[in-house]
């Protein structure tokens, strides 16, 4: 049985909610990555920042991202899977939900990501056709 903490990408990092776009961006221009778990004050999951979140909700309306926070945007429910969870699980929360990047948590604590990059090393191509096939679905 492969577990998500098998095909996570281990470090990620929290950026707490409170905390404004612009050093949201920076953080993940230094990490190389293009969404960050958000966290509130007692660093549990709130939400999942992107950078296409930054760009479409934030700078392409005039906002200015020096002066809007995570936690602004930020909204629904914050998805998850546990590090021992199997990766069919993996799947099904992602397929289900349509999204591309999974947070990773162990002892209530964030161990890591899942992304498609991550899904595409461990996956069957069928399994990522699949994948592909039910997160890009309209519905």
């Amino acid at each position: 049985m492969t577990t998500a903490a098998e095909i996570m990408h281990p470090g990620a990092q929290w950026i707490p909610a409170t905390e404004t776009l612009d050093r949201a961006a920076e953080l993940m221009a230094r990490l190389n990555v293009g969404a960050l778990p958000v966290s509130d004050e007692s660093e549990r999951l709130c939400g999942i920042i992107t950078d296409r979140d930054i760009v479409v909700s934030c700078v392409a309306k005039g906002h200015d991202p020096s002066k809007v926070t995570c936690g602004d945007l930020s909204q629904g429910t914050p998805r998850w899977i546990d590090a021992d969870a199997d990766v069919s699980a993996v799947l099904e929360e992602m397929e289900s939900h349509q999204i591309k990047r999974l947070p990773v948590i162990k002892d209530k604590r964030l161990v890591g990501m899942i992304s498609e990059a991550d899904l595409a090393q461990h996956l069957s191509e069928d399994q990522m056709a699949g994948f592909v096939e039910k997160v890009y679905a309209r519905r």
